[in-house]
């Protein structure tokens, strides 16, 4: 969690506590800080304060800006279109559509894991509601042509839901979006607090029961204490941005270009140029994803795996697969604001070992 958002979060715990929907003094307050929190975010996103509304999560602003946007489009029809490498969320609302009647549309992608504008565009038909392309991949770090499927899809009429989950804090949006989602937690906000955009004149209506909060989108109590701390954080991270991204995208350089030197068999994937600041994915040949991940823990290293290549579920990540790139052993590195180059250094010094030791205990030699 970033500093502000720690401090923050502590001071709203006392302010703002109290329902905002009531009158009396306290709610009040927590109506003012509330609003501020939206006005703040607005602000960096590139919105109006009455297009914002917060949810629970990242996940449920995607699923709820998925089928309300969906629902609020019935008469034009019931298709939908998606990215073969959307986030899960994106895909799960998808599915959901499918169950209750609806179909989609699947546009591949190329081996960077990024669509082809016209591509996209040609999955649109008559009866296509909605369109979603992410902003950049949650697992490669690859930027997707957003503005320019923007503009594609403006054509023909359909709104495009962006999922900026992985962009929001860390880089500049793109334009053209007409539904967006953010998670608090990715730009170092609490965990719990999810961004949903709607631009003035985008037809939705929320797949929940409505009630008077958040614009009759979101139900329930608003998590206020919580909300500011992300406003806050968000803020924070906005201001110095362009310089942490330019200072982390070269530590990932440095990453991309070492790995593939210091490890036999390994695939970096994602878009080298095209791609976030942040993020490095690649792929160790005859090392278990989940088993590799374990060892780095044990190091000292908190990476994630973008593949479920293990003996009980035999699954690849879907991203992985759609670009047809090697899935087992897959690490995704994160690199979290702050990281030094000896932070970096040491990961790399670290990294040949644990994969050699791997490979031994499968009985495999390093070629």
């Amino acid at each position: 969690m970033h500093p502000v958002a720690r401090e923050t979060l502590r001071a709203a715990l006392d302010a703002g506590w109290a329902d905002p929907a009531r009158l009396y003094r306290d709610g009040r307050r927590a109506r003012m800080l509330l609003d501020g929190a939206r006005e703040s975010v607005a602000a960096v996103v590139g919105a109006a304060p009455d297009e914002i509304v917060f949810t629970s999560s990242g996940t449920q602003a995607a699923h709820l800006g998925v089928l309300g946007a969906l629902a609020g489009r019935r008469r034009t029809g019931a298709h939908l279109v998606v990215s073969a490498v959307e986030h899960s969320s994106v895909l799960q609302a998808a599915r959901a559509h499918e169950r209750g009647g609806g179909t989609v549309g699947r546009v591949p992608v190329d081996r960077f894991g990024r669509v082809e504008p016209e591509a996209y565009a040609a999955a649109v038909r008559d009866d296509t509601a909605l369109a979603c392309l992410q902003s950049a991949n949650h697992e490669v770090g690859t930027v997707q042509p957003v503005e320019e499927a923007a503009e594609l899809t403006a054509a023909r009429g359909v709104p495009l839901l962006v999922d900026a989950a992985q962009t929001v804090g860390r880089a500049p949006l793109p334009s053209g979006w007409s539904v967006l989602t953010a998670s608090a937690h990715k730009w170092g906000g609490p965990a719990g607090v999810g961004v949903l955009a709607v631009r003035t004149g985008t037809r939705y209506r929320s797949p929940l029961p409505e009630d008077e909060r958040e614009r009759g989108r979101v139900p329930g109590f608003e998590n206020v204490p919580a909300v500011v701390a992300a406003a806050a954080s968000l803020e924070a991270v906005a201001d110095g941005m362009a310089a942490e991204a330019s200072r982390l995208s070269a530590l990932v350089d440095r990453v991309r270009t070492r790995v593939p030197d210091l490890v036999p068999d390994v695939e970096v994937v994602g878009d080298p140029v095209r791609r976030l600041p942040h993020l490095v994915t690649f792929s160790c040949l005859y090392v278990d994803g989940e088993a590799l991940v374990t060892d780095l823990d044990k190091a000292g290293f908190a990476v994630s795996s973008g593949s479920s290549c293990t003996a009980s579920t035999l699954t690849p990540s879907h991203v992985l697969e759609a670009m047809g790139v090697l899935s087992h052993g897959n690490v995704r590195v994160s690199l979290p604001r702050g990281t030094t180059p000896q932070d970096v250094d040491a990961f790399l010094a670290a990294l040949p070992g644990v994969v050699a030791g791997l490979r031994r205990t499968a009985g495999v030699e390093d070629l």
